[in-house]
């Protein structure tokens, strides 16, 4: 499951979580995931906009999603999950409740998840 985690001191990180949720709204989430990390930081609305276009997004719907801030209560709840659990640092996995910071390897994370399943039996 992902969590947004739009960082407060980075100017469009809000407007960011709000483009990738509107479009998961039309099943496109993992795209528009993809073009913002690799066209980050150009992440303004106009930008926003053109990205959307780029994985054929319907962009009426999509620019209505962004204006009304439609993911606004779920951005907040992630932030609100965030500050519960003390977590300050992206990106933060929870594997069985263990928590692994930073972006590791997939080896990594492979090694974890085959220890948890081996506690688990």
């Amino acid at each position: 499951m992902i969590k947004n985690y739009p960082y407060k001191y980075r100017d469009y990180s809000r407007i960011a979580a709000e483009a990738s949720l509107a479009a998961a709204d039309q099943g496109k989430y993992w795209e528009m995931h993809d073009l913002l990390l690799k066209n980050s930081p150009k992440l303004d609305r106009e930008s926003l906009i053109k990205y959307a276009r780029e994985i054929g997004l319907d962009i009426r719907l999509f620019t209505a999603s962004l204006d009304a801030k439609k993911h606004d209560a779920a951005i907040e709840a992630d932030l609100k999950l965030a500050a519960g659990l003390d977590l300050f640092n992206t990106p933060t996995y929870y594997i069985n409740g263990r928590q692994v910071v930073g972006n590791r390897p997939f080896e990594y994370l492979k090694k974890i998840i085959e220890e948890e399943l081996a506690n688990a039996r």
